[in-house]
């Protein structure tokens, strides 16, 4: 053998190379770290998380950032729960927190609607049959880098646990979770005219 086991044991290779690093909490990871994956990403911004609302309070000038983005020729998707959604209604009991899941939807629909409509950017609500699925795990695509929230039981998405992953080749956990994400996004909602003002 050429490399010795406890080099082996150390090193990582075929897909575990993929997982960059884990945090015990969303909330562990550095804010800097998600403001540089925005910032490095140039075809491919998918934000799957079910209110994706922390990005408008995180990442300062956020909307600036993804316009420029867009007009860049970068595709930024949203895939959120429907604020008025059974799921959601469900996940605010759960949680029973002030902060209401409707309310972080909603704010990340305002966000979007100051906007205005920007080519390249879109947003689309789960559809309900998918709803456990998607509120149960948060996906966050960067290109070849991923941030995925696998969310725990009672607790909100930045008291859950965070994996940062990085694509090394097919088949591999960030496949995967791309394709979770992928799924649910061509079953999405495309957004109702009604729910824009």
């Amino acid at each position: 053998m050429i490399w010795p086991k406890t080099v082996q044991e150390r090193v990582k290779t075929g897909h575990d190379r993929e997982l960059v690093r884990s945090y015990p909490f969303r909330s562990a990871c550095p804010s800097t770290l998600w403001g540089e994956l925005v910032e490095a990403t140039t075809k491919d911004l998918f934000l799957a998380g079910w209110t994706n609302y922390f990005f408008w309070t995180q990442i300062p000038q956020f909307a600036d950032v993804i316009r420029r983005k867009a007009e860049a020729g970068c595709r930024v998707r949203f895939l959120i729960g429907d604020p008025d959604g059974d799921v959601t209604r469900q996940r605010e009991t759960i949680e029973d927190v002030a902060l209401s899941v409707s309310t972080r939807i909603r704010i990340t629909l305002e966000h979007l609607d100051r906007m205005g409509d920007v080519p390249g950017i879109e947003a689309r609500f789960s559809d309900p049959i998918d709803g456990a699925n998607h509120v149960s795990l948060s996906v966050f695509r960067f290109d070849n880098e991923s941030l995925v929230t696998p969310h725990l039981a009672r607790l909100v998405g930045h008291d859950s646990p965070l994996l940062h992953l990085r694509r090394h080749g097919d088949g591999g956990m960030f496949d995967r979770f791309a394709e979770h994400a992928e799924e649910l996004w061509g079953r999405a909602i495309v957004r109702p005219a009604s729910s824009k003002g």
